[in-house]
């Protein structure tokens, strides 16, 4: 017997089979003799209690599946804590195996989310086919009145009936908003449009977006009523002075939130109207390339994109308009075959030198592109069908896309998958006043009738932003505008923060010049709808100042002890996060696809200091301010951080950290019925500055010395060696000067020093001769030859002026979720941080790295105790 136990209890197999198990999970490391001891003990336990199998594994492997974070050959002294917290874990939570297939697709069944959900649709007695079925009734009605408004028939007048239903509706509104509720009301009313929220949020189509907006409109409203009627504190001056600057910021922010809905409610989503067939009925028209101080290889591209759009040669005239008087410029204009117009003067900028190429020039329509915006092969294909329908139609304009990451996109690589700035106005907002025929001009990538701008005497002069200006003129005079969202060109966006600031002052200067001299809600022949259009345009580039008080606002509590917000703390929580969360809900689901939730607060906090004062001074003195080139095509030689940019921003930071000082004493020493109200300023503070933890990011500045930027594609193509042999690529990106290909087997490069790379552009196959430069595993890079300026003007056709090249906009980015795109602007405004101390002095950074490394070592150490999830066969 005793034998028997024996045997079984060090049978050498059982052992090497354990160890074999245990160096999965070590490696080669040797027990120590505790290590040994507890195997010792574990091996009485599995011989003679426990079962040889336990949740389908070998009992003696256990421990490395329950505890997974213990090193049973070399246990240490607190494993045995670790091993009862990870037991009570596995006592308390049942630890199953994930269902793939419901991870893979997508599915939430069993959430709470959905189980509410269910819930509601039983407790109501919904039958859901039944409102999908009425919400694709009313969309159906909407977009047959949307095509009568595109097709620019008149709407019928208003019977005496509706105007009395809505004077009803007007007042049961005003009832609604003003009526004052107790806070248990005010609970009541808050959860139940709450609750309506969530249900309509979830349905599909467009007009639960017009739900939201009502829902939205009405808290927010409710809220601003509230402010007004009941939160200023007219006993103390300061209190009130302070207040009343706060509700200004307030009621600005409410004004754009309103206009906004108004302006985004139905994008018209265009289509383009088809050309005729006979050629001989196709206008004339000038490509026009203004430039200043660019440098030539930027508008390279451009120019021989131009070269080879599909548009008869006889009817298509290009133009370098050369405002530096460079004779480089007018020597390559000559080699390519294209038109050099140089003035002798330069005032009014690129509005002075278009309006001098319009007297020295004759096509039917003027094309305008910016020197680094390129045009593909079907740009007029696309645009140019509008013109001959409708004569009143003086623009058709397309989206910047930008084929270049902007400051945001390279100096957050790590937030790419966030939507960038520009993509909210081109994606939607645009789209949005076309449906109100309130559509501008945005200076590039589009098309004006010459006869209408000639009308007005050219392009506008009086203002820094002339685009803009030029078609609020062209409105009043009762032309028409369209906005097609497919971009049919792509150009640089700004290298560096700097610039993208600088670019962003002169348009914010310019809206506040036309705000001052030409304001949309004076003079005639404006629609009320292009009114409130174009107001919104105008009172975005004014939010400086707003942001500003934002930024700053709770300072004045926590360090003055003043009420600004004269009201109790909880009252003040039943109005405000209503008002913020059906605002964030609502835009979510509108902007969702081309404006993620907060990322908008972080743009207007890089840029708020600097477009307050320009603007302001716009406002009293119009006339002041001259126009400033973007730089593009500029290179970052060294990653830095911009102290210059950043300085705004590290004085709001100062303020922002003193407040919290302040609060954290108010909390530990200030009266006991203050301590809510201190709690909610704290919580306002520390957001504030994790968005400046963002601006503060974006001023690091990475690295960039690449002169021609790579663009990402797809596109098949075919190799010849020098032995003659053909195989099929597939080109996954591209630049100027060479591309990157990829083959089912990458060895057919090997020994290859010179290939010929065949493309493909319409129905004819181009053949270019390329350098093998290196070989990866997944990828070939090649280098072109010199080449011809015809080859050069094949190449770019075949690439960057692909008709398809970019029908899909820039990447395709994930549907918005609030607490996602929360949580990404709080790891950026931590980022933002770490990057401040990173480039710090050589001292402060020691301390950081200090402390950094005794945090993250004893983070590290605390988390080894936390439970982790298991995963068994039969559990």
């Amino acid at each position: 017997m005793f034998s028997f136990i024996t045997g079984k209890l060090f049978n050498p197999l059982v052992i090497e089979d354990f160890y074999r198990h245990l160096s999965l999970y070590t490696g080669s490391e040797s027990p120590s003799v505790l290590g040994k001891l507890v195997l010792f003990i574990w091996f009485c336990l599995c011989s003679f209690v426990l079962r040889p199998t336990i949740f389908g594994i070998q009992t003696w492997t256990l421990p490395l599946s329950l505890f997974p974070h213990v090193n049973f050959l070399r246990p240490k002294l607190l494993d045995s804590l670790r091993c009862l917290i990870q037991a009570l874990w596995l006592l308390s939570i049942k630890q199953r195996r994930p269902n793939r297939d419901s991870v893979q697709n997508g599915s939430r069944q069993g959430t709470i989310r959905n189980f509410v959900w269910i819930g509601f649709r039983r407790l109501l007695g919904l039958p859901m086919s039944s409102v999908h079925s009425a919400i694709d009734w009313i969309e159906r009605l909407a977009e047959k009145k949307t095509e009568k408004t595109s097709s620019n028939c008149k709407s019928a007048r208003l019977d005496m009936s509706k105007i009395l239903l809505t004077v009803l509706i007007g007042l049961l509104s005003l009832l609604c908003l003003s009526v004052p509720f107790g806070w248990q009301a005010q609970v009541i009313f808050v959860l139940l449009l709450w609750s309506m929220a969530m249900l309509i949020r979830r349905l599909p189509g467009r007009v639960p977006n017009l739900l939201l907006i009502i829902l939205s409109v009405t808290v927010s409203c409710r809220y601003i009523w509230w402010r007004y009627t009941s939160t200023l504190n007219w006993d103390d001056s300061v209190d009130l002075s302070l207040g009343i600057i706060l509700l200004m910021a307030e009621s600005y922010s409410w004004l754009v939130l309103i206009l906004g809905y108004f302006q985004n409610v139905w994008p018209l989503k265009r289509k383009p109207i088809p050309l005729p067939k006979d050629v001989s009925q196709w206008p004339t028209i000038d490509l026009m390339i203004p430039t200043y101080n660019e440098n030539l290889d930027v508008i390279k591209t451009t120019v021989l994109a131009a070269l080879g759009v599909d548009w008869p040669k006889h009817k298509l005239n290009i133009y370098i308009l050369d405002d530096g008087k460079r004779d480089e410029f007018k020597a390559y204009a000559k080699e390519v075959g294209v038109h050099y117009i140089r003035r002798p003067t330069n005032e009014y900028a690129k509005a002075g030198n278009l309006n001098y190429a319009l007297k020295h020039s004759q096509g039917e329509y003027i094309a305008i592109f910016d020197c680094d915006h390129v045009p593909t092969r079907a740009f007029f294909q696309i645009t140019m069908g509008g013109f001959l329908k409708d004569d009143k139609l003086a623009l058709v304009q397309t989206p910047h896309h930008f084929f270049s990451p902007d400051p945001f996109e390279r100096n957050l690589a790590n937030f790419r998958d966030v939507p960038s700035e520009g993509n909210l106005f081109y994606g939607l907002v645009q789209d949005g006043n076309d449906m109100w025929d309130a559509t501008f001009f945005c200076g590039s990538c589009a098309v004006l009738r010459r006869s209408a701008l000639e009308e007005i005497g050219g392009v506008a002069v009086e203002t820094v932003t002339e685009d803009a200006h030029t078609f609020l003129k062209l409105h009043r005079l009762g032309y028409r505008s369209a906005y097609l969202r497919q971009p049919v060109s792509a150009g640089l966006a700004t290298e560096s923060l700097s610039a993208h600031v600088g670019q962003r002052i002169r348009w914010a200067r310019g809206m506040a010049q036309i705000f001052r001299l030409d304001n949309p809600l004076m003079g005639k022949g404006l629609k009320w709808p292009q009114r409130l259009c174009y107001l919104n345009a105008m009172l975005h580039f004014l939010s400086g100042i707003p942001r500003i008080i934002f930024l700053v606002a709770p300072l004045a509590f926590l360090v003055f002890q003043s009420h600004i917000i004269y009201a109790p703390a909880l009252v003040i929580v039943l109005y405000v996060f209503p008002h913020m969360v059906h605002a964030s809900l609502t835009n979510s689901r509108i902007q969702g696809k081309y404006r993620h939730s907060f990322w908008g607060e972080v743009y207007e906090t890089v840029l708020a200091w600097y477009i307050a004062r320009p603007t302001t001074v716009a406002l009293f003195a119009p006339e002041k301010g001259k126009f400033n080139v973007t730089e593009k095509g500029g290179l970052i030689e060294q990653a830095h951080f911009d102290w210059n940019i950043s300085k705004p921003y590290l004085v709001l930071i100062g303020m922002n950290v003193i407040g919290v000082s302040f609060g954290v004493y108010r909390l530990s020493w200030g009266p006991a019925d203050e301590m809510a109200t201190t709690a909610l300023n704290l919580l306002w503070t520390f957001y504030n500055l994790f968005i400046l933890g963002g601006a503060i990011a974006v001023a690091a500045e990475a690295k960039q010395v690449r002169r021609n930027h790579r663009i990402e594609v797809d596109i098949p193509a075919v190799v010849r060696m020098h032995t003659g042999h053909l195989y099929p690529i597939t080109m996954v990106d591209f630049s100027l000067g060479g591309l990157r290909v990829k083959a089912a087997d990458n060895s057919i490069f090997d020994g290859q020093s010179e290939v010929e790379v065949t493309l493909r552009r319409s129905s004819e196959d181009i053949t270019f001769k390329c350098r093998v430069m290196y070989r990866e595993e997944s990828s070939v890079g090649l280098q072109l030859n010199a080449m011809t300026t015809k080859q050069e003007i094949d190449y770019v056709q075949c690439t960057f002026a692909r008709a398809d090249n970019w029908l899909i906009w820039k990447q395709q980015y994930e549907v918005d979720q609030p607490m996602n795109s929360f949580k990404s602007v709080l790891l950026v405004g931590i980022k933002g941080y770490e990057r401040l101390l990173e480039n710090s002095p050589r001292a402060v950074n020691k301390v950081y790295h200090a402390i950094r490394t005794f945090i993250s070592v004893l983070f590290g150490y605390v988390s080894s105790f936390r439970p982790r999830f298991v995963q068994l066969k039969d559990y």
